[in-house]
């Protein structure tokens, strides 16, 4: 069954270290999921990175897909909707003009 995602908001920042924007969004009705990074990758497309904690020299998953399914379903919506985000309001860059 392929999940459900919804309520797809886009923070787009000023780019710093390939980090182009946060996305948040609420997955089949029941789980609200922030801080998902958009990353621009060096042949110009994008890729979700989820949150992390660092504790001592581990790092620990916040959260994370973890089927194929829901991994692409919540990329497929986001970057969706981060696309739909900069063409609109945005300027050419994708990025807010400051």
């Amino acid at each position: 069954m392929k999940p459900k995602i919804s309520e797809i908001e886009i923070e787009p920042i000023r780019p710093r270290g390939g980090l182009v924007a946060f996305a948040s969004f609420v997955l089949d009705d029941y789980l609200y999921c922030s801080a998902v990074g958009i990353m621009t990758c060096p042949d110009g497309s994008h890729r979700l990175c989820f949150p992390t904690r660092k504790i001592g020299n581990r790092k620990i998953d916040i959260f994370h897909p973890i089927s194929k399914i829901a991994g692409e379903a919540i990329t497929r919506a986001v970057l969706e909707k981060y696309d739909n985000v900069v063409k609109g309001s945005y300027g050419r860059h994708g990025y807010p003009q400051y």
